[in-house]
């Protein structure tokens, strides 16, 4: 038998406190990057609306995901809200074996789990609100959470921006075209950089 491959990888990881704008400025690079993949995660939470298995979420039972978790098949996990999230180490080397790079909209605490697992291969990006303040606007403004859920938004914000230097890069997103023009520059400087070894 031949044996297989080296897989080649490239990750992009992208955090931000809830209403920072990461969301947006990643469709964007989506939309003009073919070479990026966006990661899909594997969750417990039943879907919502129109959610397809497999296109916003890969849809699980609580024991199947516990199962992959002991069957050490997730590159990163987490329990939010009594809901399981996590990203499936398949979904990264399937995208790599495609020759993608790996677009990632993530916590900080997913975040430090890929570095610890793909040194090598990550490029980490925190955008981050201009001020605390600036961003309770931009929650109250969505008009999707009272004010209780926003000031608990405001409070994990305050905790994941003292993270900031476990990123190579921090984006103030104080204006969208500005902000993205400067995640666009670091993106494509990190695609020109040679994949590194699925493990690496």
């Amino acid at each position: 038998m031949k044996p297989s491959p080296l897989v080649q990888i490239k990750l992009i990881v992208i955090s931000a406190p809830s209403g920072a704008g990461k969301t947006t400025l990643c469709k964007k690079l989506l939309e003009d990057f073919d070479e990026l993949i966006l990661s899909i995660s594997t969750t417990t939470r039943p879907p919502r609306g129109d959610e397809t298995h497999g296109r916003e979420y890969f849809f699980v039972s609580k024991d199947e995901f516990e199962k992959q978790i002991r069957k050490n098949k997730f590159a990163e996990w987490a329990m939010v809200h009594g809901n399981y999230y996590g990203t499936s180490k398949e979904v990264i080397s399937s995208a790599a074996e495609q020759g993608k790079t790996v677009l990632l909209d993530i916590d900080v605490q997913g975040a430090a789990s890929l570095r610890n697992l793909y040194s090598k291969s990550c490029l980490m990006v925190f955008i981050t609100p201009p001020s605390l303040m600036e961003l309770g606007k931009r929650l109250k403004a969505r008009g999707t959470d009272n004010e209780q859920a926003i000031e608990k938004r405001l409070k994990n914000a305050a905790s994941e921006m003292g993270r900031t230097s476990e990123f190579d890069h921090v984006i103030i997103n104080d204006s969208l075209e500005r902000a993205y023009e400067e995640l666009k520059k670091l993106v494509k400087k990190h695609l020109l950089r040679p994949a590194t070894d699925l493990n690496g």
